[in-house]
């Protein structure tokens, strides 16, 4: 039997600094502590050529249990609806009107932090217990779940 393995979000984009903060946000996640020798990123990134300044971010659990988030810097803009989405849990255990109340004030609050509200998904057949289905800053799609 193989080892269980950690795993890494990645996602591919333009700004990843902008794109961290804005999932440290989303996820009550934080950036990793800088280089040793540096009292911040931003002290880190000018010791840097500018070209690679601003290349790669990360976001991380602060207990050490979710998957870190890595956000890396691409030529290319998101061209079509991802294949692989996260699922913000905001409202587990809850059901009924209580759930959609507490993803609906979640949504309003990542709205204002730059996300988008696609559409909601009420509670019932075939999809279960109700979400809304978002984008991030830089559009990619995610649900509150």
């Amino acid at each position: 039997m193989s080892a269980v393995r950690q795993v890494q979000v990645t996602f591919d984009c333009a700004d990843p600094r902008a794109l961290s903060l804005f999932w440290n946000e989303a996820l009550g996640y934080e950036l990793p502590p800088p280089p040793p020798g540096f009292d911040s990123w931003d002290a880190f990134a000018a010791t840097l050529p500018p070209e690679l300044r601003n290349s790669a971010s990360a976001s991380q659990d602060p207990a050490g249990v979710g998957p870190r988030v890595f956000f890396q810097r691409v030529p290319e803009g998101k061209a079509a609806k991802n294949r692989v989405h996260l699922d913000v849990r905001a409202a587990p255990g809850l059901q009924g009107d209580e759930r959609m109340a507490a993803l609906e004030a979640e949504c309003e609050r990542l709205v204002a932090r730059g996300a988008t509200r696609v559409e909601r998904h009420e509670p019932g057949p075939p999809l279960g217990a109700g979400h809304i289905v978002m984008q991030d800053p830089e559009g990619n799609e995610f649900c509150l779940d």
